[in-house]
């Protein structure tokens, strides 16, 4: 795909070059190697003389009396230059071929562009070509894996389902650690937004429409965006139009989905045998509940499902004005029964170029409506507990559930039947959600270096969740009850800015200045109501409709000195309502410089080195993002209808009632977290950038954390408030390379590659030193009542696994209930729990490949971590006799495998003998095209393709799958293997 840098120069080029066009006695037609379109623009020279002209909208050229034996060259902003040799024909057709390395010369950044050569801040960018393959629907999806010190992990298998993003690990540990998404000049809410009624914000953008996206690593990248880019910045761009007669692109896929991996639980008869054994000590009357069926309920929950998704696209336009429009539908089922997702999607985008290319309108609107079924996911860990000798189903055709002693009344200790729980339980999301902005580019007229930009957008999502559980399901307090909760975000966004670009060339310096204002406005609405059918009575919520205002001033200065030589600056005051008028404004500055090496004398003839460049960078940025929209505001909440204070009664003797309020906790001095950065980085490229890749070391650090923080007795009406305390230093070393093996007119072979090194530490959490602080608890788990497994403590990873160190016997069993006295006092206690392993990986990783052999086309990619952990909470809450055969002897449960090895009679959730190794290696996808060309006329192409994603794990990890956010294994929806056929039509 061409950039829209690469547009404007074909504008340019043309006006010029097609007046040169006249008769001769050669011409032809220059098409694009891939999709067979013709090529406007391409100049055409024979060398080493002024004769030359430019082809026409239809590709075409004509260039008059070539002498035999010229050579004549043929070159495009794009595309590889080809020179081929004149004989005296009438006709020559020639076919460009893009260049990998100037389709990603222009870099989208904060405010503007730049190109990668004069880019001096660690950013990087992925275009269309190079995405993630696969049935994905999120946009944060199609980047994972693709740059270095950016981790993408799904929250799961379900479909359309979000993902964990973190951008060189996350730089708060209370506050939210999700980049800033910028969508066309449209900045989102952290984390991407959206309103309830959904699963993936991202997902409401459709995957086909998007052309590149640009991530933005270090402060000197994302300080322009100030109070939310301390986690950095994903700019998301949109495709545009091109001028010419309409062209359609067609993309749909059919995919099946299967389980990968099931979690290992006792069968029937183990269960049956793990119970009738005496040294497990059930009782005759529970040894009497066991039944006869075998039943394997996780094969029960999960199915082969199956989606499809459709897209199709229509662009053209003329010289002055270009459109594209888009409409897309997808719909997939889970494999989790009754579980799916269904999405439609319509996108456009207009540019207009007036008053001789002075004025420039651009116009962009992405929408979208979405309907999900969701399936209860507690059934999840329901089918690994569900005592397996029960059917599902009693012979009268009513589900099996645990009853209490000689009663119908449902055991409300035991596990539900998880079938029952997807067939009798019914919960339902609709979102509506539409992104748009209109972008105004004046030249000025006798001033062309100056341009005023005026950008306007909106982003409105509007969602409602709703649901109801069936009359004849058992289960108290919940059959015929029902429920709905509906919201409405509404954002708009300003940005009124100039840019003044100016070349001197007595000194050779290019000096490029951006400065302007940005306002951001987030209004969010929502109601909720619920109703009890056995009391039958509604309770409403309290509806909401709450604002929060971001204003901001910024400015940019670049000079490029001999095109060697890069100083950049840039500063930003932004301004929160989150804060008092004390504490509003927060003071952004970042620096960076850059050598391009490159062009120094000593390395310009060197066809060993065809890029080398050195940048250094450093700044500060912000977060205010703390969850709480009036954290420093002394406010009140006001009780509903079930917590009001009797002030008397009537003259019929009926009570009256007055709404009280409280007081909610509140931090006037509060304030912004701020994260300083320094980046070192090397750009390089050799063998004429057949190698291309970059090497970076960064340094970040945080102080003033945004903690919610337990307060002292008595003080601020709550346990907790948020208050600045401590320090987070992050560290790593990012290093990726993409190279071409191979690359000539038959075959294409390129290897792409990035890994990172990272590592974490918490340098303070107290404002003073407090003795024997423990730190903060943290990981809540499954089992027990408040349960946590991780600990912030200084001079530790954030999130640090806080548990006892286990004790094992001369076989290597775990001896249960027996740990290590770890510091020796002769007492085993909470002083001996200690921090081991952490959820984060040291080191993680992506390669790829793709290899074009004439009109077949094979790709591959695959992702892994090194020195991350889980806590594996299935095995610790399942996997022991008290779960299976639990004390009250009204019930029975199942147990997972892991049971037999330890022999556990209790749980043990603070063992460390449940934090398991992680590190994995997982291909990704691989998938397998031919491309058939002038299908149904010229230029026009077919692609077919077979693709399988979740292809396969390679971990020590004895869970189901080790990729999980936050390290805590608990009922994960299973990432299913998923087998695709595509068809991609140019026409």
């Amino acid at each position: 795909m061409k950039t829209m840098y690469q547009k404007f120069l074909l504008l340019l080029l043309m006006l010029p070059l097609g007046l040169w066009a006249q008769t001769g006695a050669l011409k032809g037609t220059v098409r694009d190697n891939t999709t067979g379109d013709p090529l406007p623009g391409v100049n055409v020279l024979v060398e080493g003389t002024q004769n030359g002209t430019s082809t026409d909208m239809d590709g075409n050229y004509t260039l008059p009396a070539v002498k035999s034996g010229s050579r004549i060259i043929f070159s495009f902003i794009g595309y590889a230059s080809q020179t081929v040799s004149y004989t005296g024909q009438k006709t020559l057709d020639v076919k460009l071929a893009e260049e990998t390395t100037q389709l990603k010369e222009v870099v989208v950044i904060g405010y503007g562009t730049t190109t990668k050569k004069n880019n001096s801040a660690a950013v990087t960018t992925i275009n269309a070509e190079q995405f993630q393959k696969g049935p994905i629907v999120g946009a944060e999806q199609l980047i994972q894996g693709r740059a270095a010190g950016v981790q993408v992990t799904t929250a799961g298998g379900a479909p359309g389902s979000g993902s964990t993003v973190r951008i060189r690990s996350g730089s708060s540990l209370n506050s939210n650690n999700d980049p800033l998404y910028v969508i066309d000049g449209v900045p989102l809410e952290n984390g991407g937004g959206g309103a309830g009624g959904g699963r993936n914000p991202l997902a409401t953008i459709n995957q086909n429409d998007i052309e590149s996206m640009t991530i933005l690593k270090d402060a000197a990248a994302t300080a322009i965006y100030g109070s939310r880019a301390s986690n950095g910045v994903v700019i998301i761009t949109t495709k545009r139009g091109k001028s010419g007669e309409m062209k359609f692109t067609y993309n749909g896929n059919y995919q099946v989905y299967q389980i990968a991996k099931k979690v290992d639980v006792l069968s029937a008869d183990q269960y049956r045998a793990y119970v009738n054994d005496p040294k497990n000590g059930a009782t005759a009357d529970q040894i009497a509940l066991l039944g006869t069926a075998n039943t394997d309920w996780q094969k029960e929950i999960f199915r082969t499902a199956t989606g499809t998704d459709h897209n199709i696209a229509a662009q053209g336009g003329t010289d002055n004005l270009t459109y594209r429009a888009s409409m897309g539908y997808t719909n997939m089922n889970g494999i989790l029964k009754t579980d799916s997702f269904e999405r439609t999607t319509l996108g456009a985008n207009l540019t207009g170029n007036f008053f001789d290319k002075h004025l420039k309108l651009e116009v962009n609107n992405k929408s979208s409506v979405m309907h999900n079924i969701y399936a209860n996911g507690g059934a999840i860990g329901a089918a690994i507990a569900f005592d397996p000798t029960k059917p599902v189903r009693n012979a009268d055709g009513t589900y099996f559930q645990w009853t209490k002693p000689n009663s119908t009344t449902f055991e409300t200790l035991a596990s539900r039947n998880p079938v029952a729980m997807l067939n009798q339980i019914h919960n339902y999301g609709n979102n509506f959600r539409s992104i748009g902005n209109a972008k105004l580019d004046y030249k000025i007229h006798g001033w062309e270096d100056m341009k005023l930009i005026a950008n306007f957008g909106y982003d409105y999502a509007s969602g409602r969740t709703y649901g109801n559980t069936d009359l004849d399901y058992i289960v108290p307090g919940e059959f015929g009850n029902s429920y709905t909760n509906s919201s409405t975000n509404k954002i708009q966004v300003m940005d009124l800015y100039f840019n003044y670009t100016k070349y001197l060339e007595s000194i050779k310096t290019n000096f490029d200045v951006t400065g302007g204002y940005n306002y951001q406005n987030f209004n969010y609405q929502g109601s909720s109501s619920s109703y009890s059918y056995q009391n039958n009575l509604t309770t409403p919520g309290l509806p909401y409709n709450n604002v929060l205002n971001l204003q901001s001033f910024f400015g940019r200065g670049t000079i490029t000195i001999a095109d060697k030589y890069i100083l950049n600056g840039s500063f930003r005051a932004d301004g929160s309502s989150r804060f008092t008028k004390d504490n509003r404004w927060g003071y952004f500055p970042a620096a960076s410089a850059a050598w391009k090496v490159k062009e120094e004398s000593f390395l310009a003839d060197s066809k060993l080195v065809s890029d080398l460049k050195i940048r250094a960078s450093w700044g500060i940025t912000g977060q205010q993002d703390t969850g709480a929209l009036y954290p420093s505001v002394p406010l009140y909440t006001v009780s509903n209808n079930t917590a009001q204070y009797l002030v008397g009664y009537d003259a019929s003797g009926n009570p009256i009632y007055s709404t009280t309020a409280a007081p909610l906790p509140n931090n006037k001095n509060l304030k912004w977290e701020e994260t300083t950065t320094y980046n070192i980085g090397v750009d390089y490229g050799f063998f004429n950038n057949r190698i291309t890749g970059s090497l970076e070391y960064y340094d970040r650090t945080t102080k003033d954390l945004i903690q919610y923080a337990q307060n002292p007795q008595g003080v601020n009406f709550s346990n907790r408030s948020y208050y600045n305390i401590g320090d987070l230093k992050n560290k790593g070393v990012e290093f990726s390379v993409d190279t071409y093996p191979i690359k000539n007119d038959k075959v294409t072979w390129r290897v792409g590659g990035n890994v990172t090194w990272q590592t974490s530490e918490i340098t303070s959490l107290f404002n003073q030193k407090v003795p024997n602080f423990p730190g903060y608890l943290t990981g809540g788990i499954s089992g027990g009542v408040g349960s946590t497994i991780q600990n912030n403590q200084v001079g530790f990873w954030p999130n640090s696994y806080y548990v006892f160190e286990q004790a094992y016997d001369a076989n290597g069993k775990p001896v249960e209930g027996v740990y290590v006295d770890r510091n020796k006092d002769g007492v085993v206690n909470g002083d001996d729990m200690y921090r081991f392993h952490k959820p984060q990986s040291d080191v993680f990783y992506g390669f790829n490949t793709d290899l074009t052999v004439g009109n077949w086309w094979l790709s591959m990619s695959f992702r892994g971590s090194y020195g991350n952990y889980n806590y594996n909470n299935v095995a610790s809450n399942t996997g022991n006799g008290n779960t299976g055969i639990p004390t009250n002897g009204s019930y029975l449960n199942n147990m997972t495998v892991n049971v037999l090895e330890t022999g556990f009679v209790r749980p043990q959730y603070l063992s460390d003998y449940y934090i398991q190794k992680a590190e994995y290696l997982r291909m990704d996808n691989v998938t397998l095209g031919y491309t058939f060309n002038d299908v149904f006329n010229q230029g026009t192409t077919m692609r077919l393709t077979g693709a399988v994603q979740n292809v396969f794990v390679i971990t020590p990890y004895k869970g189901i799958d080790p990729e999980i956010a936050g390290g805590i294994d608990n009922n994960l929806y299973p990432r299913p293997r998923i087998y695709t056929i595509g068809l991609n039509l140019n026409f």
